[in-house]
């Protein structure tokens, strides 16, 4: 009866210990996470501002923040502009540009791959804002992408206001490229060499091994990937603010944007955070979407 009464008390108290080391996770998680969800979501429902009225004294107004929202076109331009930017520059740009630098570095000698690699990796290191205020200098009426057409005697591009959402698109994925290289280049690595080589010498392409080997193996990379970028470019804000301001007029307002505008131009923070559940709502769909792409 004794060793019956010890065990259960002994699982127990280990128990205990795994909840016990778990315990500053568990608060890092509430304190950091958790609870500003909680709280955003709790004053997107209020009137909550920095001037006026509203802000000497807080009222719960339920869903007239959320109402407003879906009846202000602005909303669906910067939800538009939000995945133009997130599929040009994530999905496009920053995936394809990087699985394609990864897979020209392949067996490459380890002198050009540490060239190559370097500048690459120079626009990820750069913080967000230098990087905008570069790509700004590049694009700028007096900048040197007109500097080097008027060699050929092309007339200098406002491109910043002719295709604006072009130049952020390409901010982006000189910025973030290198991170998807970085990725692909280890998993291309793990590729198994003799499965590659028997291919060889079956007589399959170049193109038949990339579609029906490396592919598929690296398929849960591509996805896990994927996500990554997805979710890093939704929150882009300082890039794009720098270089355009969400301008000319709404042409790069993307959802960070319009939020930003919202909550600390017009002073409207409830308006603000509930444009920040939209596009909290915007990253879970498109992370449940690529985890259940993974399961497959």
């Amino acid at each position: 009866m004794s060793s019956l009464t010890v065990q259960p008390a002994y699982k127990r108290n280990k128990t205990y210990t795994w909840l016990f080391y778990l315990l500053p996770s568990i608060a890092i998680m509430l304190v950091f996470f958790i609870y500003p969800i909680l709280l955003t979501f709790f004053y997107s429902f209020t009137n909550l501002a920095l001037t006026g009225e509203a802000a000497r004294e807080l009222k719960f107004v339920g869903f007239d923040n959320y109402t407003r929202m879906f009846e202000d076109s602005t909303v669906t331009v910067s939800i538009w502009n939000t995945l133009v930017f997130l599929i040009g520059s994530a999905v496009i740009g920053q995936q394809v540009l990087g699985f394609l630098i990864a897979l020209l570095m392949k067996h490459k000698r380890r002198f050009f791959r540490r060239v190559i690699g370097t500048v690459v990796l120079a626009g990820w290191v750069t913080p967000e804002i230098v990087c905008a205020l570069c790509l700004y200098s590049f694009f700028s009426d007096s900048g040197t992408l007109n500097s080097i057409i008027g060699a050929f005697g092309i007339s200098p591009i406002a491109w910043l206001f002719t295709v604006p959402m072009l130049t952020i698109i390409l901010a982006n994925i000189w910025h973030g490229t290198a991170f998807s290289m970085l990725v692909f280049q280890a998993a291309l690595d793990d590729v198994p060499s003799d499965i590659e080589e028997a291919a060889v010498v079956d007589g399959a392409s170049r193109w038949q091994i990339l579609i029906r080997i490396t592919l598929p193996y690296i398929k849960q990379t591509i996805t896990t990937n994927m996500m990554l970028v997805t979710l890093q470019t939704l929150g882009v804000f300082g890039l794009i603010y720098a270089m355009t301001g969400g301008g000319p007029g709404t042409k790069t307002t993307t959802l960070p944007i319009f939020m930003y505008n919202q909550a600390f131009i017009n002073y409207q923070l409830g308006y603000g955070t509930a444009i920040s559940l939209l596009l909290l709502l915007m990253g879970i769909v498109l992370s449940l979407f690529y985890i259940r792409s993974m399961r497959d």
